[in-house]
């Protein structure tokens, strides 16, 4: 009998093919290196620039508070200018 709820085909990592996932990686590495050039520089983004590298909603940025960790960069709300808040990256390894 089969279950309604159910989705008809669910991809394993395995199924998908060898480009398509080193295509997923590579994008991941860019957005790494770009989170580590906003870092470097010393750069401010906004709630959604940050929302967008991190592939979120906004609402999932602003509602975790005022400093944490995404993966290797310590990430503080500095400030807010207009109805903007304003973040930095500082890189931890």
């Amino acid at each position: 009998m089969e279950n309604s709820d159910l989705p008809l085909s669910v991809e394993s990592p395995d199924n998908v093919p060898r480009e398509v996932r080193v295509a997923g990686l590579r994008n991941t590495i860019e957005t790494l290196e770009i989170a580590d050039r906003v870092a470097h520089n010393g750069y401010l983004i906004t709630s959604s620039e940050l929302a967008d590298l991190m592939d979120v909603n906004a609402s999932a940025v602003t509602s975790r508070g005022d400093n944490w960790v995404w993966r290797n960069w310590v990430v503080s709300r500095v400030r807010r200018e207009g109805n903007q808040i304003l973040w930095q990256l500082e890189r931890v390894d």
